[in-house]
């Protein structure tokens, strides 16, 4: 979700992990809270595919080193600019490295050269981690959940429950490794054949059908990047030519779920589709770097889903990564929350369901002005109109109702524009949408939805009948910040960088910060703060109204060099 980036985002919140994977290298970076939840701020991959070297040797190569270093660097360069320590900087190595005979030769060079401290997992770490990770994306806290998570190498298999591991169990076959033995197969019905037999031998000897059905599971999740694309080749068409209409399919909105029907129409696509120059282009334009082994990981997981006798599987955004990120947050903050993040992800999943990519990202930065606009206001030790407290009435749950309101605002847009706030709040309360929130809860980030627009409700409203006096008081001030979020979100009066709110002598102020010196078409009419109070009129006579105090609003310009500020909240929202 976007944030103001220079607010409350300090190096002891924020936290690097790096994938040292068979394929790929990815670095992710997130600013965490205490309870649990965090957001995503960077993401970077890079394909360094080590596998390649070990189905020549047993050894990473000289080149393949030289690879990562640079890599490596880079992800250096990135952490080091965000102030990260050491202390929360991360980087695990999976199957490449673990069956590399000189893996210890690569994690001193690594050390000399990058001076990161490679922790080189073995196949259970690597599948808690992938568990603990999927618990951040998907709300199965509370189930008995099988984990697949197929890499370049390996492929992790994990049963867990309320984030305890039942069984783990690490093979060795990864779409990057069945690639190097069997080739891209496309086409080649023999070739399939060979490789459907491998992998059918591998898993039955490692005795992994019979453990699994020793232990069962409720739902199966896959996790890693292969089976994503998969299920993305799914939504988008891919096995019936859909696929330039990816994101708007028959007007359905992604469902993060794929079925063995599905995945046998995809396989049957990708192996049958014919090894000629159209299907190849078409299948290296919609995997891109995945489709050279796209083919195996598809053969892999089929197999799979016929050996554990899986019929549908769940898909987690989340992996390996954003699991060595929950662990290092369990370590660093008491009584750390495991299911707090996928609680969050469920207000995020709902948005992404009705919304394009475009009312997402204005949610998300409406968000992040309220969250600016609440801490600010807790910042107040008191009101100088009737010592009225506030900082003892706000806790860190009630940021989360209005990030989470704020976020879901426009999602009435779905049905129409008109009316679209009433519909915001219909879908939110008639629906299972959001995961571990209590009925009051959902009731009360519903209303936040239904009033942000129209008629400010007042503290006698029937809708407000059932909330106690203090829960009347503080809903009034989280809707007056929820209106004015969302009127500067869509305000066009200032290029909004974000914003900053406190009390003083002269009363309370919010400081407009907004980016001057970007280029604008010829004859288009610069932004401008002279009318902005205009257009918050209705807002500012709502606070007025709550905390018998003026607001002020003035303008704070910055200059290209705090862009980048900017540039990180609308990133972040893109990874929501």
């Amino acid at each position: 979700m976007a944030t103001n980036t220079s607010f409350l985002q300090t190096p002891q919140t924020l936290f690097a992990s790096i994938d040292m994977g068979t394929s790929s290298f990815k670095l992710l970076i997130i600013r965490a809270c205490p309870n649990g939840k965090f957001f995503t701020i960077d993401t970077l991959k890079q394909p360094v595919i080590l596998g390649r070297d070990l189905s020549s040797s047993c050894s990473i190569s000289t080149q393949s080193q030289a690879r990562s270093v640079e890599s490596l660097l880079m992800f250096r360069d990135i952490i080091q600019s965000h102030n990260i320590s050491r202390d929360h900087t991360r980087a695990v190595a999976t199957a490449a490295v673990r069956a590399a005979e000189n893996k210890d030769e690569f994690v001193e060079c690594v050390r000399e050269k990058v001076g990161f401290e490679v922790d080189v997992l073995t196949g259970e770490q690597e599948a808690k981690f992938v568990y603990m990770g999927v618990l951040q994306f998907l709300p199965v806290f509370d189930r008995l959940v099988l984990s697949v998570d197929i890499g370049g190498g390996s492929t992790e298999f994990v049963i867990g429950k309320r984030g305890k591991v039942v069984f783990c169990e690490s093979v060795n076959l990864g779409h990057v490794s069945l690639s190097e033995k069997f080739g891209t197969c496309s086409g080649n019905f023999e070739e399939v054949l060979k490789m459907r037999e491998y992998v059918r031998m591998v898993i039955l000897e490692f005795g992994l059908v019979e453990k699994v059905k020793e232990s069962g599971f409720e739902v199966a999740v896959g996790s890693s990047g292969t089976i994503r694309a998969i299920e993305k080749a799914v939504f988008s068409g891919y096995d019936q030519d859909f696929v330039d209409n990816v994101g708007d399919f028959g007007g359905h909105k992604r469902d993060w779920r794929l079925s063995r029907g599905e995945l046998k129409g995809i396989v049957e696509r990708l192996c049958c589709g014919g090894d000629g120059e159209v299907e190849r282009v078409r299948r290296e334009r919609f995997f891109k770097r995945r489709s050279e082994f796209i083919v195996a990981g598809a053969v892999l997981l089929d197999e799979i889903f016929e050996l554990l006798g899986i019929e549908e599987m769940e898909i987690s955004g989340y992996g390996l990564g954003e699991g060595v990120v929950a662990d290092s947050l369990a370590k660093v903050f008491d009584g750390y929350d495991l299911n707090a993040n996928a609680r969050w992800r469920s207000v995020v999943r709902l948005a992404m369901r009705f919304n394009n990519k475009k009312r997402v990202k204005a949610g998300a930065q409406c968000a992040s002005i309220a969250k600016d606009i609440f801490e600010g206001l807790r910042k107040c030790d008191k009101l100088d109109n009737n010592q009225v407290k506030l900082i003892a009435s706000f806790e860190d749950k009630d940021l989360e109702y209005l990030e989470a309101a704020c976020l879901l605002h426009n999602i009435g847009h779905f049905t129409s524009k008109k009316g679209y706030h009433k519909q915001s709040c219909h879908i939110i309360m008639n629906g299972d949408h959001l995961y571990g929130y209590s009925t009051d809860e959902i009731k009360l980030i519903a209303l936040l939805t239904r009033f942000h627009r129209k008629k400010f409700p007042r503290s006698h409203h029937a809708f407000l009948e059932e909330f106690p006096e203090q829960a009347k008081q503080k809903f009034r001030v989280l809707c007056a910040i929820v209106c004015l979020s969302v009127i500067l979100q869509q305000n066009d009066c200032v290029n909004l960088r974000g914003v900053d709110f406190f009390h003083s002598y002269e009363g309370f102020k919010l400081v407009i910060k907004e980016a001057r010196d970007q280029p604008y078409l010829p004859g288009s009419a610069q932004p401008t703060l002279d009318n902005i109070e205009a257009e918050l009129e209705k807002e500012l006579e709502h606070f007025k109204k709550i905390f018998k105090q003026e607001l002020l609003v003035v303008g704070s310009s910055s200059s290209s060099n705090d862009r980048k500020d900017k540039f990180t909240c609308e990133r972040d929202a893109d990874h929501l």
